[in-house]
């Protein structure tokens, strides 16, 4: 199959620019020391892919996302960073002995749930900064010995510096060393060998985490570029050409229901500049002396990836106008 047969739109992840990716990432934060984060890209044939490189243990942000990620036998050690109280459906995972599941907690509600589930093992979830799930560092400890009561064993913590990720370069490095004393304050007093937090944005500033929690790393999007410069983009939306104005404007045939939003417009390559993006259209203004044509195929790279590739039932691998394998979004939904 090639490129220009798919329909549009379509998602097209760049095989070199996304095993480079990989690579480089994986230089840094080698094998376990690394826990990609599944709800980047919802798909677990992309994750086979990961764990081929020696990243066997995961995080999920939904119980779907467990769920699926076991039942694809990538269930080494998964990691439910985020808060929830509806975790019986994975008891029977837990019970068969298909994954080893850990689940993030905060709360002695949360601990209640996970006690119910039978799930086994959590993390107790500091708040580091970023005003969203998270204990107080002062209630770390209680809240890990509140566990073991209930008979949960407390693999250590996590925390995520979220509000830092796009934090500019020259003060980055010392806002997130003052986010990591707090959670290495809460992990003295919680125990544990696990430590665990971090992400794209600071994948080459926090040296204080034992894992870290990185999934935009391998597709990449636009509002990471000035953040983590040492990625690629490897995802883009393949779009067609459906209307032009001469001289002025062009009109492509993917819109709001194809990108995630919610970190600003995409980027139309070559042919124009992104002039807003409607339901199903995105209108661009016509760079000078462009010839594009009405059907012309054009790559737009999204501005955000995770909400991008939820919209979009699969992903193509290819290599120029190749498609190699075609990759399910299956871990889509709750």
């Amino acid at each position: 199959m090639k490129v220009h047969d798919l329909p549009t739109p379509s998602l097209l992840v760049d095989v070199h620019a996304f095993d480079r990716n990989v690579a480089t990432m994986a230089k840094r934060w080698p094998e376990l020391r690394l826990r990609p984060h599944v709800k980047a890209f919802k798909s677990t044939a992309l994750a086979t892919r990961l764990a081929e490189a020696g990243h066997r243990a995961f995080c999920c942000a939904t119980v779907r996302e467990v769920m699926g990620m076991a039942a694809a036998g990538l269930g080494d050690d998964l990691l439910l960073a985020n808060e929830s109280l509806d975790l019986g459906r994975l008891t029977s995972i837990v019970e068969n002995g298909v994954a080893r599941i850990t689940v993030a907690v905060d709360s002695p509600e949360t601990i209640a749930a996970a006690a119910s589930a039978h799930v086994p093992e959590v993390l107790i979830d500091v708040n580091v900064g970023l005003p969203r799930g998270g204990c107080a560092p002062s209630d770390a400890g209680r809240l890990a010995d509140q566990a073991r009561s209930r008979g949960l064993t407390v693999r250590g913590v996590m925390g995520y510096e979220g509000h830092l990720m796009r934090e500019p370069g020259d003060t980055k490095a010392d806002l997130v060393q003052r986010s990591m004393a707090l959670l290495l304050a809460a992990a003295e007093s919680v125990g544990g060998e696990v430590v665990s937090g971090g992400g794209t944005g600071t994948w080459d500033t926090n040296t204080w985490i034992t894992e870290l929690q990185a999934g935009s790393y391998c597709l990449m999007d636009t509002e990471y570029t000035d953040h983590a410069p040492d990625f690629e983009h490897a995802l883009f939306v393949n779009t067609t050409v459906i209307s032009l104005t001469p001289g002025k404007w062009g009109v492509l045939d993917a819109g709001l229901k194809a990108f995630g939003m919610d970190h600003g417009d995409p980027r139309v390559l070559d042919v124009g500049d992104c002039w807003f993006v409607s339901d199903e259209h995105i209108t661009f203004g016509l760079a000078e002396g462009s010839t594009v044509a009405v059907g012309e195929r054009v790559r737009v790279i999204p501005a955000h990836v995770d909400p991008t590739v939820s919209q979009h039932e699969r992903l193509h691998l290819v290599d120029d106008d190749e498609v190699l394998e075609v990759w399910d979004v299956d871990l889509r939904g709750w």
